[in-house]
């Protein structure tokens, strides 16, 4: 605005020039054309020299270049929102498109979905499945960030889309109001890429595990009680031990209580969900070292974490005829 109103001082000034050229005898406002040619030497002076600052300043700090077309796959808003990513020597370009690519399957919208499914959306995975039978409670709220008060009532897959899509409306979040059981379970699983596991029972982690041995795919496994989580990467491509393996069998009964009975540490679910999309994410990158074949605990309370190696049983009934 300072600009303009110099500019408009400067026209009059030569308006008031050029009227007292053509009549020498008049004069203006009372000053000389001696006058008036000082105060325009002085207002043009001022205006050149802003103009030299202004056109310096935008040398020295250029305005951060804004992405304003289509490139490749992504728009503009997707180029912005995943530039932390492909600036990343390790993700890059290339990397985001295999991530918006993929079609991950997540099994349970609970604690640990909560935390796996907001990452994933954030992240830009295209296609993200959400599997669970349950409604959101009271209860679920102290962990299960993902839900919100005014989705009591909902169910969990619902409440998960809408939270999903509203952190990032350009993928797709495909959710299936129902348990996972026999009847649909290999279908379902043949339409993603990997799995996240993050149950809490034993007969649907039995059953992912085999149906993604059969079809020779990853998944991610999850697991928590109290203050302790543990997370694994289950790969048969990589021809390491299945979920079986470790497990066997079924826990006793009061063996493996779930967090209702034993309760949880409101944070850990987060923590070991999020690792659980992490890994998720490195094997659709392709990239890093994932946990495949080894265990990860940690123990929230104490700030501890350790790492077992896993070891593939010979006599395994879902994956020891694979080589």
């Amino acid at each position: 605005m300072l600009i303009n109103a110099v500019v408009t001082i400067l026209i009059l000034c030569v308006w008031i020039m050029v009227a007292g050229s053509i009549a020498p005898d008049l004069v203006i406002l009372g000053q000389s054309l001696a006058a008036w040619s000082v105060l325009i030497t002085v207002v043009g002076g001022v205006y050149l020299y802003r103009q030299l600052l202004t056109f310096l300043r935008a040398r020295a700090h250029p305005p951060e270049s804004q992405p304003t077309k289509s490139t490749g796959p992504f728009s503009s808003i997707e180029l912005e929102r995943y530039a932390r990513h492909i600036v990343m020597r390790e993700i890059g370009g290339t990397g985001q498109k295999r991530l918006n690519d993929a079609k991950v399957l997540v099994v349970g919208a609970g604690g640990l979905g909560a935390p796996a499914l907001q990452y994933l959306a954030a992240a830009g995975v295209g296609t993200i499945g959400v599997i669970d039978d349950d409604t959101v409670e009271n209860a679920n709220l102290q962990r299960q960030v993902i839900h919100t008060e005014e989705g009591i009532g909902t169910p969990k897959v619902f409440s998960a889309k809408a939270q999903m899509l509203a952190q990032n409306p350009h993928i797709e979040v495909k959710p299936y109001n129902r348990r996972l059981d026999k009847e649909i379970a290999e279908e379902l699983i043949a339409d993603y890429d990997l799995i996240l596991e993050g149950s809490d029972n034993f007969e649907t982690r039995y059953l992912v595990n085999k149906i993604a041995v059969a079809q020779q795919k990853p998944m991610v496994s999850g697991a928590l009680s109290q203050w302790e989580g543990q997370i694994s990467v289950f790969n048969p491509a990589r021809k390491g031990p299945c979920y079986q393996c470790i497990f066997p069998e079924k826990p006793a009964d009061g063996l493996a209580p779930s967090c209702a009975e034993a309760g949880v540490f409101a944070p850990l679910p987060g923590v070991i969900g999020t690792m659980m999309a992490g890994e998720a994410m490195k094997l659709i990158l392709k990239t890093g070292a994932t946990l495949t074949g080894s265990m990860l605990i940690y123990d929230a309370q104490f700030g501890e974490t350790r790492q077992i190696r896993l070891n593939k049983r010979t006599d395994c009934p879902i994956c020891s005829g694979q080589t």
